[in-house]
């Protein structure tokens, strides 16, 4: 299976993912700005999306969607335990925290990253201070989103974090302890290492 990615963006959750389930994949670098990939490829032909992450699988297939990746990676090594069980409520709530991830703050990131107004970058600053400050309360007591264990929501909401540190965006304190742990995971370091974003 081969991940084209963006070093630092949403597509390092999966490759947290795979890094933390023991998952060998190649790695396909993509500039999002061209939509060249390493190789030289048009990656609009490989995902008409054209953004990022998108798993090419074994069989000649496409899955897009961060959320869907890191789902199918973690159900494909359930040792790892980077997600419940099917039927288990317990993997809703990791998938309701991916929802609100994907829908919440990762898209309210979106005017941060482009030629917005002052004004819409205002706003989106403001909505996400909301959003990390009901993160910060539901990890008040936890190392994690849904508890102990890290989990794939955990990876994306790392992310997101990163983000943050980007955009200058001060995070509550539970949330920086949250991203101090998540931090120091080898294999939270071993795919940043690989996206060059740490030495």
């Amino acid at each position: 299976m081969k991940l084209y990615y963006s070093p630092g963006a949403c597509s390092l959750s999966p490759h947290i993912v795979a890094e933390e389930a023991g998952i060998a994949l190649e790695y396909e670098k993509v500039d999002l700005k061209t939509h060249k990939t390493a190789s030289g490829a048009d990656f609009y032909a490989i995902n008409p999306k054209g953004y990022v992450p998108a798993l090419a699988l074994d069989d000649g297939s496409l899955l897009s969607e961060g959320p869907a990746i890191v789902q199918y990676l973690a159900d494909l090594k359930p040792e790892a335990d980077l997600i419940p069980r099917n039927g288990d409520v317990a993997r809703y709530r990791v998938l309701e925290w991916l929802a609100y991830i994907n829908s919440e703050m990762h898209k309210t990131f979106t005017p941060l990253f482009g030629p917005s107004s002052e004004e819409v970058k205002a706003d989106a600053r403001e909505k996400l201070a909301k959003r990390f400050a009901f993160v910060d309360a539901a990890l008040a007591g936890k190392d994690y989103l849904t508890g102990a264990q890290f989990t794939v929501a955990d990876a994306y909401l790392f992310v997101m974090t990163s983000w943050a540190i980007f955009q200058k965006i001060a995070v509550p304190d539970n949330v920086a302890a949250f991203r101090k742990r998540v931090t120091a995971r080898p294999a939270v370091h071993a795919a940043m290492k690989a996206e060059g974003l740490v030495s």
